[in-house]
């Protein structure tokens, strides 16, 4: 059985890793590890203030950067400032089922536009630098997830936060394998990789609000791991030695929680075709132009 462990990560002395959304939960732990085994961590956040207590909290080398998801003018400028390279890009920040339809600045609806939009704009704005690893972060509700390509946005359709929830993640596993393919095919040795925390007990799952959310509050409070628990699997796909498109979760009962161990995708999740079109979509709406092409 694997017992992986934070003090398994080794020594990363010399290492610069971006953690996105790292002032709380899963974020603010996998930052705290990171640090403590020696790499330079970024922590890139909305609120800086908040970001900086957590970033003094932790030993080893941080550093607090203004990072909004829900705006693609502040990942521009987070990655037009960007200087030097990424060992690891931990594309972890996250919104977890809004109460009612909540639109980020540019008009997303705001789990498709952070939890996948954003970070799909910040990895190709950043991919250049980045000489290591992209780990991208998921969730078991991928496998309800239906990418309406129709109405992405909620524009037309009765707004519903959990399968909103669910297609984000499962976007975030199609953006993930199709930047793999595409890494592959430019004879890249970046590899890009997914991890998804089971349930974990963290304050964006507590504080959702929402008659429709007290099922995963429930999980919450009677099964959920701790965000230090929870933060493992995202470890594991950092620092292991394991292939581009992996998925890393919880090993244990239905997948909520246990050691981290590799995942065996969805065919959904898998679909190359699925995935190329979800890219194409996504260049098209954050007007970003990838830098990585397929012939």
């Amino acid at each position: 059985m694997n017992d992986f462990k934070a003090t398994d990560i080794g020594n990363l002395t010399g290492t610069t890793a971006i953690v996105t959304g790292a002032s709380d939960g899963i974020g603010l732990e996998t930052a705290r590890a990171l640090a403590g085994a020696g790499a330079r961590v970024v922590y890139a956040v909305r609120d800086i203030e908040k970001g900086s207590r957590a970033a003094a909290a932790a030993a080893g080398q941080t550093e607090v950067r203004e990072l909004d998801l829900a705006s693609l003018d502040s990942v521009r400028r987070f990655a037009r400032d960007w200087q030097g390279g990424i060992d690891l890009l931990i594309n972890n920040a996250g919104v977890v089922l809004p109460p009612r339809l909540t639109r980020t600045r540019d008009g997303f609806e705001v789990q498709f536009g952070v939890n996948h939009l954003g970070h799909f704009a910040l990895t190709n704005l950043l991919l250049d630098h980045i000489t290591g690893r992209v780990v991208s972060l998921s969730a078991n509700a991928y496998r309800f997830g239906k990418i309406d390509f129709d109405d992405l946005n909620w524009e037309h359709k009765k707004y519903n936060a959990n399968r909103a929830y669910a297609q984000s993640k499962l976007a975030v596993l199609l953006f993930t394998e199709e930047l793999q393919r595409r890494l592959t095919a430019a004879g890249s040795g970046v590899r890009a990789v997914a991890a998804h925390p089971g349930a974990a007990a963290t304050a964006a799952i507590t504080n959702s609000g929402g008659t429709e959310n007290l099922m995963y509050r429930f999980i919450n409070r009677f099964f959920a791991q701790t965000p230090a628990e929870g933060a493992l699997e995202t470890l594991y796909a950092a620092v292991e030695d394991i292939p581009g498109g992996t998925l890393v979760g919880p090993g244990g009962r239905m997948g909520m929680s246990g050691a981290p161990k590799p995942l065996k995708l969805s065919k959904t999740a898998l679909d190359p075709d699925l995935g190329r079109r979800l890219w194409d979509a996504s260049a098209e709406l954050t007007k970003v132009a990838p830098t990585l092409a397929l012939a």
